[in-house]
C-alpha cells in the first residue's frame, strides 16, 4: 500500500469523527481495551501526562511537550483533530510520525482491526501508543479526544492529570449542563494521580472536580487559586510577557487572549511534574515558551499567516473560545482601518451561541469547511444575518479568502476561523513565507 492509500483505508473503513461527526461517535473502552491487550499494553512503557477539557488542550499538550523537550525528555504527543496532514497527530520532540510507519502498522494488523470494527479515533489512538513505545519516548502527552471517562485514550494511568476548563460543547454527547460535562471530564481522574485544573468554572463545577478527586484520594491543584503569575502583558509583537512565581520572566509565543488561562495552566502542571520529582530547570520552561511552534509544530492558535494586511486564524470554534476572540478583534479592530472575517462553521455545534458573539462592525465571508459535517454555507450566512451579520457568500474557503484579499487595504486586518476545519483549509492557500499563494 502507499500512503495515500493507508490514509484512504483509514478514512474509508473506519468512521472518522472529524468527518461525519456523531455516526463516528463510539463511547467506550472496550475497543481500545481490545486494542491495548494485542499490542501489548504499549502506554505501560514510558510516562504519561493526559490532558481534557472544552478549550485549550491543544495549546496546553503543545507547551507541555515543548518544555519536557527542552528538559531532555524524549517526548512523544498525541493530538487532535489534525489541519492539514494526518500525521500532525503523532509526534515524537515535534517530528511527526513517518508515513512508512503507517503503512507497516495497517498492512501488519489489519485483519485483526477488521474483526474488531474500530473507530478511526481508537485505531489512531493505538498507532500513537505503539509508536511511542517504538520510539522509547520517556513521556507522551496524550490529549483527549472527547470527554474523558469514555474516551479511547482513558485506559492509561498518567503521572499527571489536567483538566483545562468546561464549555458547552459536544452537548449531544457529554450532556447539556456545565455540571454534565464536567462530570465526563473529570473521569480521567486517576486514583492518586495529581489533577490540574485550569479554570474551575462555577461552583457546582468546581464540585464535581472536587468531589471526583477526594473518591478516587487524588491531589488537585486549581491554577486560578495558585500564586502562579504576578504580570501578564500582550506586547505590540503578539507574544505575551508573563512574569512568573516560580521560573522568572516568560516571553509566551503564542498570541490570543486566552493563552494567559493556558498559561497558568501549564505552569501548574510544570509545578506538579517537579514536586514529583522531574527534572525541569527555569531554562527549559522560557525556552519551550518561547519556541514551541517550531519545537512542536503546532498551528492554528492566534496564528499570523501574512502581514500587510494582516491575516490571522484561530482555531477556536464555539463559545468556550469566541469568549476570548471576540474582545481581542474588537480591540485590535482599532489598529486597524476594517476588521474582515473569514468564516464557516460545522453543523453539530452551537451556532445561535458563537454568532452572537461575534463582531457586529466588520466585512464577513460566509464559506463552509471542506468536511462532511459542514453547515452548508447559505443556511450559515442566514442564522448569521439574524445576528446582525451581514457579508458576502463563498462554497469554498479558498474563494473566500481571494475575495478578501481583493477587497483588503494592507491596513485592514482579516481573521479566518469559526472552526478548526475553516483554518485547515485556509493554511495550505499560504506559502512557507506566510503569503498568499497566486495572491
Amino acid at each position: 500500500m502507499t500512503y495515500e492509500e493507508t490514509l484512504h483505508y483509514l478514512y474509508t473503513s473506519t468512521p472518522v469523527f472529524q468527518h461525519v461527526g456523531a455516526n463516528a461517535y463510539k463511547p467506550g473502552l472496550g475497543t481500545s481495551i481490545a486494542l491495548d491487550k494485542h499490542f501489548s499494553h504499549p502506554h505501560r512503557a514510558y510516562k504519561t501526562i493526559h490532558v481534557a477539557g472544552t478549550n485549550g488542550k491543544g495549546s496546553t499538550s503543545h507547551l507541555l511537550a515543548a518544555i519536557l523537550q527542552a528538559s531532555g525528555y524524549k517526548t512523544g504527543l498525541y493530538t487532535s483533530p489534525h489541519l492539514v496532514d494526518f500525521r500532525e497527530r503523532i509526534r515524537v520532540n515535534g517530528k511527526m510520525i513517518p508515513q512508512e510507519y503507517v503503512i507497516q502498522f495497517v498492512e501488519k494488523h489489519g485483519s485483526f482491526f477488521e474483526a474488531l470494527h474500530p473507530s478511526f479515533f481508537e485505531l489512531t489512538s493505538t498507532l500513537a501508543f505503539d509508536y511511542f513505545r517504538t520510539e522509547r519516548v520517556d513521556f507522551a502527552i496524550i490529549e483527549v479526544g472527547l470527554g474523558g471517562r469514555l474516551d479511547s485514550t482513558n485506559i492509561i494511568t498518567p503521572e499527571l492529570s489536567i483538566i483545562t476548563n468546561i464549555s458547552l460543547d459536544h452537548t449531544q454527547f457529554l450532556g447539556n449542563t456545565l455540571e454534565a460535562i464536567a462530570f465526563e471530564k473529570a473521569g480521567i481522574i486517576k486514583s492518586e494521580v495529581p489533577v490540574v485544573i485550569g479554570e474551575r468554572g462555577t461552583e457546582e463545577v468546581k464540585n464535581v472536580f472536587l468531589s471526583k478527586a477526594a473518591s478516587e484520594n487524588a491531589p488537585i491543584y486549581l491554577a486560578e487559586e495558585e500564586d502562579l503569575l504576578q504580570e501578564s502583558i500582550l506586547k505590540e509583537n503578539g507574544h505575551w510577557s508573563y512574569q512568573s512565581t516560580d521560573f522568572g520572566e516568560i516571553e509566551g509565543e503564542l498570541g490570543g487572549a486566552v493563552q494567559s488561562h493556558n498559561t497558568k495552566t501549564v505552569l501548574s502542571a510544570v509545578r506538579q511534574l517537579i514536586r514529583s520529582g522531574f527534572s525541569i530547570s527555569d531554562e527549559a520552561v522560557k525556552k519551550g515558551f518561547a519556541e514551541v511552534v517550531e519545537m512542536t509544530g503546532l498551528m492554528g492558535r492566534w496564528q499570523v499567516m501574512q502581514e500587510n494586511p494582516l491575516v490571522v486564524c484561530d482555531t477556536g470554534h464555539n463559545i468556550g473560545g469566541w469568549e476570548y476572540l471576540s474582545p481581542q478583534l474588537q480591540e485590535k479592530q482599532k489598529q486597524y482601518k476594517q476588521l474582515r472575517l473569514i468564516v464557516g462553521m460545522v453543523n453539530d455545534k452551537d451556532i445561535n451561541g458563537v454568532l452572537s458573539l461575534m463582531p457586529q462592525n466588520a466585512i464577513y465571508y460566509f464559506t463552509q469547511p471542506s468536511v462532511e459535517r459542514a453547515m452548508p454555507v447559505d443556511t450559515f450566512a442566514e442564522t448569521a444575518k439574524q445576528h446582525g451579520l451581514t457579508g458576502t457568500s463563498y462554497s469554498t474557503v479558498r474563494e473566500a479568502v481571494k475575495a478578501a484579499f481583493s477587497d483588503a487595504d494592507s491596513d485592514d486586518l482579516i481573521f479566518i476561523g469559526g472552526s478548526s476545519f475553516i483554518v485547515a483549509d485556509a493554511i495550505p492557500l499560504f506559502d512557507h513565507s506566510n503569503n498568499l499563494i497566486n495572491n
